[in-house]
């Protein structure tokens, strides 16, 4: 997939109006019960990048964005301010913030992800796309050091260690992220006038799988 490792401008995305989407498909019994089933495992975000927009210079930075992603056709990452880190948002990040996984003396690659919980339900969420140097990692009670004892992937999400963690070690990693997203349109309708008034163009975007 055509991908672009480069973030919407933050100033722009802090704002914005958007958050999760789920596809529900519901089947009405004859006798009054449901069947509720989804073909996603994972839910979809989408925003709107326009309501982000304070000014003329706002407009530009947008469309000298657009036109380098060529509409629709380049994903990039985005900053969900209300959904950023591996902690509360009040919170700072710690390598205990998620467990990722648990050692087997052998696998040294692991897939850093985001649980969200409520009640006895869980949900994983696979986090693809961790910011720069924002990831801490951890086995068991033990701090590690980038560069020393991991390295982490960019692209993909992976926390990659330098000696594999042993056998029922428990594996954590704390982080920041963004959202691999793209624009959900071809055309942007913007207007001087009109946004003077207060009237926010509408720049739709959504989450895509990498």
């Amino acid at each position: 997939m055509s991908f672009h490792e480069v973030r919407f401008p933050a100033n722009l995305s802090f704002g914005s109006v958007g958050g999760p989407e789920r596809r529900t498909d519901v089947v009405a019994l004859a006798n009054g019960f449901e069947e509720r089933n989804t073909p996603w495992a994972n839910a979809r975000r989408r925003y709107d990048a326009g309501v982000g927009l304070r000014s003329l210079d706002d407009i530009a930075d947008l469309v000298a964005f657009f036109e380098a992603r060529q509409g629709q056709l380049y994903g990039f990452r985005w900053k969900d301010w209300s959904d950023y880190k591996s902690c509360p948002p009040s919170g700072a990040v710690s390598f205990e913030d998620q467990l990722i996984g648990t050692g087997d003396g052998v696998q040294t690659r692991f897939k850093l992800c985001k649980t969200y919980a409520s009640g006895e339900a869980r949900y994983e969420r696979p986090i693809t796309k961790p910011v720069a140097g924002s990831v801490r990692a951890g086995i068991g009670a033990i701090a590690l050091v980038e560069d020393v004892h991991f390295t982490v992937d960019t692209t993909d999400g992976s926390v990659i260690f330098s000696d594999p963690p042993d056998l029922g070690a428990s594996v954590f990693a704390g982080f920041e992220f963004d959202v691999p997203v793209r624009f959900d349109t071809d055309r942007l309708a913007t207007s001087v006038a009109s946004f003077q008034a207060g009237d926010m163009p509408n720049v739709p975007v959504v989450e895509v799988r990498v």
